[in-house]
């Protein structure tokens, strides 16, 4: 369902689900799964639970059965607000069901105050992508998690006249981040169907959105949208941030949306584990932008020493010290492994250049080859310089210590175009053993590209010998 919601009108309705919650037994302190779909009860619950002071165990409406089970029996959950019951591992009397119509019986409060909730330690619990590994239980503040969405609202100057567009999921880091300034903003708020592109972008064009966010793979596909609707963009004109993030936006991709819309994509970093860290802005798209107020970040060399910001800085580890960062993991056991350190190390690579503005190049996979320590996303950048979206998969190799698959998103030009090119952007050493093209790369749920089936093909092609050895 497409719809613009107000903050007035979800205040209504989350007052009638803190009356069921309530009379279902939920009280300050529960931990409670939320599930669902972008809707406007998932909205309402959510600000309904941060009423109530509960701690929320968001979770992705997309993952089996036996994955929520698991993530439930780390959290200690006792209730769920959903809106698919029959995927909930816990008894029937314990769940909400979202799809039923709001019914208070009991007196309600009269406004939603957030103000026990932003003084939770355990206010939410997210998981971690697992891109690096098993996804880990992300114990979150609510001040952690307010703060950073005070913030971030001041700094990309959201207004009350504002419709934010947001076409990702609303039970990630990223969509709940905004619906969080939404609220706090008392903007408007597009429902849609980020799943299906093309209805999407429509709702964005006839609600009169102001704020578009989405993955990168959410921009390619509207960029073949306007190439087959050249029309459509003039109906998009109300729209003046274009937003990006939740993986690496690559060169190509920002310079073809620009000479598409004469608009600038604006990249954003964050983390599950720290909220946002830097922004772009309408006037400063560099990069990722520099460190949103009261974040510091550094960026440390493979030496251990602190790097210099420089325009030809050598890339390191970003490590950020934030009022925004995680309270600690959930063990296996469901206790708190406490984060105690000033920085956090985000493994992920990067450098800060003359001006302050954040460069980020991806995770920080080091592998060794030929003798020279090489990261994949780092050639990934540089090999963007030929003119078009490029991935890396490292493969062990016994002799060469690892063999490199370039994947090039390219349905024009064949590997052969394309060993070419790279050769003459890339050292010996840094140059692919396997070159492949693809139209489009795989993508994993949450909008970014997947990584396990590239690997997979990686694997396959070095054995078969395609792609261009």
């Amino acid at each position: 369902m497409t719809e613009v919601l107000w903050p007035p009108a979800v205040e209504k309705q989350a007052l009638g689900l803190i009356a069921r919650l309530e009379e279902l037994g939920v009280r300050a302190g529960d931990r409670v799964l939320l599930t669902g779909e972008n809707s406007s009860p998932f909205v309402a619950a959510l600000l309904a639970l941060c009423h109530l002071d509960a701690s929320i165990v968001l979770a992705d409406p997309q993952l089996a059965t036996d994955q929520l089970a698991h993530m439930s029996g780390i959290s200690g959950v006792r209730w769920a607000v959903t809106d698919a019951t029959g995927r909930i591992p816990l008894p029937a009397s314990a769940v909400l069901d979202l799809t039923v119509p709001d019914g208070p019986a009991t007196p309600v409060p009269a406004t939603i105050s957030l103000d026990r909730w932003e003084k939770r330690r355990d206010a939410v619990i997210m998981w971690s992508s697992g891109t690096t590994g098993a996804p880990k239980a992300v114990v979150k503040s609510g001040r952690a998690v307010l703060e950073n969405s005070r913030v971030t609202a001041a700094s990309m100057g959201y207004t009350p006249q504002d419709v934010l567009a947001p076409l990702l999921p609303f039970s990630h880091q990223y969509g709940m981040s905004l619906l969080l300034i939404w609220w706090l903003v008392g903007c408007g708020l597009l429902v849609a169907p980020f799943r299906r592109l093309e209805p999407s972008i429509v709702a964005v064009a006839e609600s009169g959105a102001t704020v578009v966010d989405g993955t990168p793979p959410t921009y390619h596909g509207m960029l073949t949208l306007l190439a087959r609707d050249p029309a459509l963009l003039d109906r998009l004109g109300r729209v003046r941030m274009w937003c990006v993030g939740g993986a690496p936006l690559n060169r190509p991709l920002a310079e073809r949306f620009h000479a598409a819309t004469g608009h600038h994509l604006l990249d954003g970093y964050g983390m599950t584990e720290t909220g946002n860290i830097a922004l772009t802005l309408p006037d400063l798209v560099e990069g990722c932008g520099r460190p949103l107020p009261g974040v510091e970040v550094r960026v440390r060399g493979a030496d251990g020493e602190i790097r210099v910001p420089g325009a030809d800085g050598e890339p390191g580890e970003i490590e950020v010290r934030t009022p925004g960062r995680l309270e600690g993991y959930l063990r296996p056991d469901g206790s708190l492994a406490p984060f105690d350190e000033p920085w956090f190390r985000t493994r992920d690579l990067g450098r800060i250049d003359e001006h302050g503005v954040l460069h980020v190049f991806g995770r920080m996979n080091a592998v060794h080859r030929l003798g020279h320590t090489l990261y994949p996303e780092y050639l990934e950048r540089r090999a963007e310089e030929c003119g078009a979206p490029v991935k890396v998969v490292a493969v062990d190799d016994d002799r060469a210590g690892a063999m490199l698959v370039f994947f090039v998103q390219d349905a024009a030009n064949d590997e052969r175009f394309w060993r070419g090119r790279l050769r003459a952007c890339l050292a010996s050493y840094e140059r692919p053993n396997a070159v492949v093209t693809l139209p489009r790369f795989p993508v994993n749920r949450n909008g970014k590209v997947d990584v396990n089936a590239l690997t997979e093909l990686a694997a396959a092609t070095l054995k078969g010998g395609a792609g261009g050895r």
